[in-house]
């Protein structure tokens, strides 16, 4: 009975205090953890967000300033509508800060929604950027991602297309050996394309060019679709492409091809309101119900159907390549005009339709692709994971490191391919090219793409090299032409054929 002034509540008063207690040790301690792994990892003390934090003096740099977030900033019309809201969620999980665009911001990264090159010429100075200044185009990419240039550009996966007016008459020699091909008009806004008869193109519209339609597309449930590539470059000079691997971008047709209407687009032209594949019947028992990507749901149920999907993939990847290196000495050219080559990236979306055969033809390629899960929720994670994989492999991940740990992230040693053949070889006048990757004849630049490639294949993630294609270990030793690459992409290829000799992984 001497107990019974331990009344209830303040036996529960008592464990509440303990609670809180416990609860503060382990904020304590977690702190504590974070600020071991931000001093020891990053070199760095934790950092307070502000508002507005003021900007390192230009002799310290942004490295010495500890408390400083890397910053970004979008160059788009109605950049807060929710277009963007995936690309600032990536940029929040790196770290990085948004400010409004002003010549005094010491920025990191641009974000531009279009080709800032000209729109913001007289306020940027693209030609002479920072060495840590990041900007997701490259000049000229126009190149690649022009509907005109793309379509009239002779290459073999791009159906045939005639510019108008300039090349009517080819369009007519054309038609008279292909009496029974189905024509579109096309711009370069893309916007109202339809199948039209001889009679109703319009052969005098400037700005438009009349592009074969290809008329026995693969169905899936009796749905047209097409096929969005996600594809990154990294360099220009030398070359290096990459696609996302993770999943590939499918859309299918609202209605169902057959009975083939022409004057329903909706039948044969992807829209806005495309069907998901999440509603396509024969592949909800891969998307759905097995949580498998697009492309393996696609893969399985072609495989289903006596089908090799592989086809289609081996030639989205050359196309790919194909175009690049077409592309590549047009954009090299225009670079000229900028002192840095390592300030700029890529992220384009290569669309694609495939025919019955199997064939793949490309339709053209988006310089700023939608990113917004607004019209499809399903899709955030696709854009996510796309966006997550270009931060890491383009190294917006690397503002945080500090000066003296980069030669923990690459070395030397890292970059050397050939050091056996190297070290049989005269390079004293480094006058041969096969000697510009040995150590003592290797000049600044290509120790900077080198490094570059380097973390690019580290921190790949789940992204696929392009060009370099993948090397075949077992013909390592056959000869290809290397003489229509610049040189820097020839001592690039030269490279990973010599990283891939030491070690298949690198293939």
């Amino acid at each position: 009975m001497r107990l019974r002034w331990f009344s209830a509540p303040t036996i529960v008063g008592f464990m509440l205090f303990l609670c809180v207690v416990l609860l503060a040790v382990n904020f304590f301690e977690l702190n504590w953890i974070q600020y071991e792994h931000n001093k020891f990892h990053h070199g760095r003390e934790p950092y307070a967000v502000t508002p507005s934090p003021s900007p390192p003096s230009p002799a310290s740099g942004w490295q010495a300033d500890a408390a400083k977030k890397p910053v970004f900033v979008v160059l788009a019309k109605h950049a807060d509508a929710g277009h963007l809201v995936h690309v600032f969620d990536v940029f929040d999980v790196y770290g990085y800060t948004r400010r409004p665009f002003d010549k005094k911001v010491d920025w990191d990264v641009i974000w531009a929604h279009e080709y800032p090159f000209k729109t913001y010429a007289d306020k940027i100075t693209f030609s002479d950027l920072k060495p840590h200044q990041k900007v997701n185009h490259f000049p000229g990419v126009g190149f690649i991602t022009n509907k005109i240039d793309l379509a009239i550009s002779d290459i073999k996966y791009v159906p045939p297309a005639f510019q108008m007016p300039q090349e009517k008459s080819k369009f007519f020699t054309f038609v008279k050996k292909n009496p029974h091909k189905l024509f579109v008009q096309k711009q370069n806004n893309h916007r109202g394309i339809k199948i039209k008869s001889i009679g109703g193109l319009d052969f005098n519209s400037s700005g438009t060019f009349i592009q074969e339609y290809i008329d026995n597309p693969l169905l899936i449930d009796g749905y047209k679709f097409d096929i969005g590539v996600y594809t990154i470059i990294t360099s220009i000079d030398p070359l290096r492409v990459y696609m996302y691997n993770g999943d590939i971008l499918f859309r299918f047709c609202p209605e169902k091809y057959h009975p083939f209407n022409p004057d329903n687009i909706d039948k044969y032209v992807i829209g806005d309101d495309y069907l998901p594949t999440w509603e396509v019947p024969s592949l909800k028992k891969y998307y759905v119900d097995q949580g498998a990507s697009m492309k393996a749901s696609v893969e399985s149920h072609l495989k289903a159907q006596g089908r090799d999907a592989t086809k289609i993939w081996d030639q989205l990847e050359d196309a790919i390549r194909v175009v690049c290196l077409e592309k590549e000495s047009k954009i090299r050219n225009l670079m000229r005009n900028y002192k840095s080559k390592t300030n700029f990236f890529e992220m384009a979306r290569f669309d694609f339709v495939v025919d019955n055969d199997l064939k793949v033809y490309i339709m053209e390629v988006n310089m700023s692709p939608n990113l917004s899960s607004a019209h499809y929720r399903p899709n955030r994670l696709l854009y996510e994971q796309v966006l997550f994989n270009l931060f890491a492999i383009v190294g917006l991940t690397y503002f945080e490191r500090r000066e003296d740990s980069i030669n923990m992230a690459v070395s030397t040693k890292n970059i050397v391919a050939y050091p056996e053949t190297c070290a049989k070889m005269n390079c004293n006048s480094c006058n041969s090219e096969d000697c510009l990757l040995c150590s003592p004849c290797m000049d600044s630049y290509t120790k900077v793409q080198l490094t570059n490639a380097y973390r690019e294949h580290i921190d790949r993630h789940d992204c696929k090299r392009v060009f370099p294609p993948k090397f075949d270990p077992n013909f390592l030793n056959n000869s290809v032409d290397l003489s229509g690459y610049s040189l820097n992409t020839r001592l690039m290829y030269k490279w990973f054929k010599g990283k891939c000799i030491a070690d298949r992984e690198w293939c």
